[in-house]
């Protein structure tokens, strides 16, 4: 398990880390002594963050399918904390409905946040963290990825385009000593989908629970290379 001295300086960026799993993910980094560089499209959601956690995080408000929105992530990475040593790519948004009623632009926006704005930032990230001498990038996925269901055609593609990349990517850049890992939740008890932080939900995954995952995956061995985890609900309904 990781422990919180293991993170003492590490540099992360965590996009989409101003609510849900992101949040998450940006509160703990600070606990365990790292410093995160986060990206949202809300300002009143990323002043919130930089309000409680302090100077420890800075923010890039963009969406990551913008190319200048990722590049902006690295180089405030730079500027403000001296490098990067890890890329969370937890991003993305939620359409549903079926295909014959899908609208083509809600398709495009989809694809592009969940898959080509982790190309953008997988790809921005490679020189720096080869600067640092090797690093990670994470993947924020979901089992929706190989468990397709009606309604889901757009999002369930996303995922599964992006388990493809991530593992094409893995084999491109592991020679650099940069590692890279997807994690695929089950159901998550969060706003992304519509009550899904109701009470009754509780059943479902935490995103600390996700989070914790990262943790592990960033305080493992260095010669393991844990690439894909999938986690779910111990006791779904």
């Amino acid at each position: 398990m990781t422990s919180k001295p293991q993170l003492d300086g590490h540099v992360a960026i965590v996009t989409g880390g101003s609510r849900g799993i992101g949040l998450a993910l940006t509160c703990g980094f600070v606990a365990r002594g790292g410093r995160v560089v986060v990206s949202g499209r809300s300002r009143s959601d990323l002043d919130a963050v930089v309000s409680e956690l302090g100077a420890s995080v800075a923010v890039v408000q963009g969406d990551v399918a913008d190319p200048a929105v990722a590049e902006a992530l690295i180089r405030t990475a730079t500027e403000r904390f001296g490098g990067v040593d890890s890329l969370i790519n937890n991003a993305g948004v939620g359409t549903f409905a079926n295909v014959a009623d899908m609208a083509a632009e809600d398709w495009h926006r989809l694809i592009a946040t969940n898959l080509t704005g982790v190309f953008l930032c997988s790809k921005a990230v490679i020189p720096a963290l080869k600067q640092r001498g090797g690093g990670w990038i994470i993947n924020i996925s979901s089992l929706a990825g190989r468990n397709s269901f009606a309604g889901g055609a757009a999002y369930c593609a996303s995922k599964a385009g992006l388990n493809a990349f991530a593992e094409s990517l893995m084999l491109e850049v592991r020679k650099d000593n940069i590692r890279v890992s997807t994690v695929m939740p089950g159901s998550v008890q969060t706003a992304f989908s519509a009550g899904g932080d109701a009470p009754e939900h509780d059943w479902k995954l935490s995103a600390d629970d996700v989070a914790q995952v990262v943790f592990d995956l960033l305080g493992s061995s260095a010669r393991s290379l844990p690439s894909r985890v999938e986690i779910r609900p111990s006791k779904p309904k």
